[in-house]
């Protein structure tokens, strides 16, 4: 008998939804068959068998929410151990909807498989409380304290029927796990909206999913942890315009469309090997600079934002850029990227322009040392020697992680920026 686990989909990955199964018991599997989607906070994936043998039981139905890394999916008869199955990008996401997925995650043994000892839902001394995904839902909306609650589920498990029976006077319990680190290190309590002044039932609450969750923790961590700076300058951009109107007209006959964008990402890349030590990340084992400038983009999705990759942008011409940033953002968009066109990268461009944003400051994506925010470009007088002209005038802001890009370093990268910006021509010399 073989137990196919739950994949981690990226290094990052502790739970995710099963999305949809592709076979059903009895059915016959070999290695290699797709057999399952799964869903993470950005990305949608296939999950291959890794070994051959008949679906004897599912585990986990479809629709499962927060099924962790590593927890049985389902059993296959023939096999000879346990086996991880291997994920690869999904060619069509169809999740179930959410009502459906949460009425079936209330059958036994789904995202936690049952311990071989019946544990009491009541939490004591940091024990782990045992409930289902909709039950922690239920309990979060009402206010209620999982521990003052006793399961009537497998093996003492908190159902949805007992959140719903609880009195909602019993408000969630803060832990030390829930307190976010203050400037000191000391923790610091997280008060509910009813202690903080807003009556319950004066708002809806929208629960929060896998990517918002990521994000949050993600941003609070960069934002607490990483010591940055903005720097801001203004650039003119009309040659840049008008360049891009000659580009256009050019790649007309071959369907390709360059915008701003992509133009700011290819001088990103070029100042970047211009200026390397602003091509860095920080790391305890001392500062790497990076061999090519992989360009991160940020891309707003529905619940969140993600940041698909230009790999070697500084090699790329902006016919390139411009069809893998199309591809990519539309990928993006249906959550239909693969973990490495979205890990990592070397910097971040962040471009709230075309929302009419004339200036603001970005958070640092880690391992990264450095985030562009970008503006809108609009016309502004301009002196130039002792005359007065009209310009289209671009802000632009670099937040810096102080650890690898210093002031003197990231006003070097700008002055670089600048002049591609300025006279885009510059980037073919």
């Amino acid at each position: 008998m073989t137990d196919i686990l739950m994949p981690a989909l990226s290094p990052t990955m502790e739970e995710g939804t099963l999305a949809k199964w592709l076979v059903k018991k009895g059915d016959t599997v070999s290695a290699g068959d797709v057999i399952a989607e799964i869903e993470t906070d950005k990305a949608t994936m296939e999950v291959e068998a890794v070994d051959e043998g008949v679906v004897e039981e599912i585990l986990v139905e479809a629709g499962a929410e927060g099924v962790k890394v590593n927890a049985p999916i389902a059993r296959l008869s023939g096999g000879t151990e346990t086996k991880a199955p291997e994920p690869k990008p999904a060619e069509t996401a169809e999740p179930e909807a959410p009502a459906k997925a949460e009425a079936k995650s209330e059958t036994p043994a789904k995202a936690e498989p049952a311990p071989a000892k019946a544990p009491p839902a009541k939490a004591k001394d940091g024990e782990r409380i045992f409930a289902s995904p909709l039950a922690r839902r239920i309990a979060e909306q009402k206010g209620l304290d999982l521990a003052a609650i006793t399961g009537s589920g497998p093996h003492g498990r908190i159902i949805e029927r007992d959140v719903k029976d609880a009195k909602p006077g019993a408000k969630a319990a803060v832990t030390a796990a829930a307190m976010p680190t203050g400037r000191r290190g000391e923790t610091r309590p997280v008060q509910s909206l009813q202690q903080m002044g807003i009556p319950e039932g004066s708002y809806d609450l929208i629960p929060l999913d896998g990517m918002r969750k990521t994000v949050a923790r993600r941003m609070t961590d960069s934002f607490r942890d990483v010591p940055h700076f903005p720097l801001t300058i203004d650039l003119e951009i009309d040659r840049l315009l008008e360049a891009r109107g000659r580009i256009n007209t050019m790649l007309e006959k071959d369907g390709v469309k360059v915008s701003v964008n992509d133009i700011i990402l290819k001088a990103c890349a070029v100042a970047l090997k211009r200026v390397p030590e602003a091509n860095a990340s920080y790391s305890p084992e001392g500062i790497a600079l990076h061999h090519h400038a992989d360009i991160a983009m940020a891309v707003a999705v529905e619940g969140g934002l993600i940041t698909p990759i230009i790999r070697k942008c500084e090699t790329k011409g902006l016919a390139q850029i411009a069809q893998e940033t199309k591809d990519l953002a539309e990928r993006a968009r249906t959550r239909k990227l693969k973990p490495e066109e979205f890990q990592g990268g070397t910097f971040s461009v962040s471009n709230l322009g075309m929302f009419g944003i004339k200036s603001f400051g970005s958070i640092i994506n880690e391992p990264q040392g450095a985030i562009l925010s970008v503006g809108a470009g609009t016309k502004q007088p301009v002196v130039r020697g002792d005359q007065l002209a009209i310009a289209t005038v671009m802000s632009v802001t670099m937040t810096c992680d102080h650890r690898v890009v210093d002031g003197a370093t990231g006003a070097r990268w700008l002055e670089a920026f600048k002049a591609l910006i300025e006279e885009p021509l510059a980037m073919m010399v």
